[in-house]
């Protein structure tokens, strides 16, 4: 649709998210053993193993796309400037490609809450976007 051919970017960074959702959700399942698993099947708390560093870098991003795909969704649908919506979603998507890649490669927490901080305002700015948009 022509109307949202302006919004390319912000479109594009969530078709990007599906992808590294679906990558890191393949990798979180990798390399776990019957003695690294709790009960329920997922990795033993252990930020100095890889395969629970992987599970929690998959459940982060999880936990992050409601708010990352309303907010954008809320944004273009809203009609909010297109020159922003499409920074902040792609800045998202680059920043949290950034988190997982800490995440997962070392155990650098003060990294991960830059990251994590990073994505949050983005979310932040495309609601308020959004929400400006709409009055």
């Amino acid at each position: 649709m022509e109307s949202f051919a302006a919004y390319s970017h912000a479109l594009s960074a969530l078709a990007f998210w599906a992808i590294l959702i679906s990558v890191l959700g393949a990798l979180s399942t990798m390399g776990r053993t019957p003695e690294g698993r709790c009960d329920c099947g997922k990795p033993k708390r252990n930020y100095d193993d890889v395969v629970y560093r992987r599970e929690r870098a998959f459940m982060n991003a999880i936990e992050a796309s409601g708010p990352f795909l309303a907010s954008t969704l809320a944004a273009v649908l809203l009609g909010a400037p297109v020159f922003w919506v499409n920074l902040f979603a792609a800045v998202f998507v680059v920043v949290r490609v950034a988190m997982a890649v800490v995440h997962i490669g070392t155990t650098n927490q003060p990294m991960r809450s830059l990251f994590f901080m990073l994505g949050l305002v983005c979310i932040l700015a495309l609601a308020v976007l959004a929400i400006f948009a709409a009055f």
